[in-house]
């Protein structure tokens, strides 16, 4: 059997590849690290908490000791990096934390990685770490310079290119995927689409930074996550790859499509403060894992997001436990002042 580390597997988009594993793949162990943050959250987990194939560890990237004996205890063969701080408006107000765990836990798995022959490294990234495209500019591909324009962004783009150092140099079998926007359930709601669904159900107001004209691709967390296990399984040594829904939408018209979808006017739209430099415009070329790996997103953006309220409609008791304490602080102090 298979042994793979996942890291941040307690997250939104870690707990749903985790998920997306156990119940897919055979003849794959996961051991599953994940510091249990903010938005980490083992009520995401609770189904596969006693599956054999799943081993949860709670504990932190940054530990060197840790990481080094969980890859020689479990035999791992590879190493899946999601964890990550995630949040723009968070690395805006407090960029540290953003270095300490983007950069140099990744520094960390990659050393440990080196160490003890692990057979191959991939790197979740973000399409962020490009920069911003103008309106009719082309889409980002692999060959796009990287340009990031945020706290988060740079650290992610750091964290690549130790990945593509650590390749480079010592002969590491890595891969990096670089994805769009994601979407579907278990998303903390600090992030837009879950942040929108919460206040539309609660009858509050939905910020909407600057004119709302950003525009983003979007792409449903099941698609992403079998992309990235696409590419671990197939992908080229020392490449990067694009991961996109091929579904590029303005903030202002996402936000009017769940307004729709839960019955309600625009009035709940409240226009704030653009953030400190907002990126324009996100879109992904997704050519090469289509071409090269025959891999393609197979839910619309329609189906998506319906499904995506839904759950959340279905899981109000997840959503009010998330949104209670230290995040109704933040939400508090990002969006209302206090």
């Amino acid at each position: 059997m298979k042994s793979i580390l996942v890291t941040g597997g307690a997250g939104f988009i870690g707990a749903n590849f985790v998920s997306m594993i156990l119940t897919e793949k055979k003849g794959v162990k996961v051991v599953n690290l994940d510091a249990l943050t903010y938005a980490g959250n083992m009520e995401n987990l609770a189904k596969f908490m006693n599956d054999k194939n799943h081993v949860f560890i709670h504990g932190d990237i940054r530990n060197l000791e840790l990481v080094e004996k969980i890859i020689g205890d479990h035999k791992i063969e590879g190493i899946m990096n999601f964890a990550a701080e995630s949040h723009v408006d968070r690395s805006i107000s407090g960029p540290g934390i953003f270095i300490e765990t983007n950069v140099s836990g990744t520094l960390n798995l990659l050393q440990c990685a080196k160490k003890l022959g692990v057979k191959r490294f991939l790197q979740v990234s973000t399409d962020e770490v490009y920069g911003s495209l103008s309106t009719g500019e082309d889409k980002f591909s692999e060959n796009t310079s990287i340009k990031p324009n945020s706290p988060y962004s740079a650290s992610k783009a750091a964290a690549d290119h130790l990945v593509h150092a650590f390749h480079h140099t010592y002969g590491m079998d890595t891969v990096i995927t670089r994805c769009s926007n994601n979407y579907g359930p278990c998303q903390f709601p600090e992030k837009m689409i879950p942040l929108c669904i919460n206040n539309i159900r609660q009858g509050k107001q939905i910020p909407v930074y600057g004119d709302g004209m950003q525009v983003r691709d979007w792409i449903y967390v099941l698609d992403h996550c079998r992309a990235i296990f696409t590419v671990f399984e197939k992908g080229i040594s020392g490449e990067v790859y694009n991961i996109g829904g091929n579904s590029e939408k303005t903030n202002l018209d996402l936000v009017r499509t769940l307004l729709k979808l839960l019955g309600k006017d625009e009035s709940l739209i409240s226009f704030v403060k653009d953030r400190p430099g907002h990126d324009r415009r996100y879109a992904i070329d997704n050519s090469k894992i289509t071409n090269s790996l025959g891999w393609k997103p197979s839910m619309t953006f329609e189906q998506g997001i319906a499904s995506t309220v839904d759950w959340y409609l279905k899981n109000k008791a997840w959503l009010d436990h998330v949104t209670s304490g230290e995040y109704q602080t933040y939400y508090d102090k990002m969006y209302l002042g206090k």
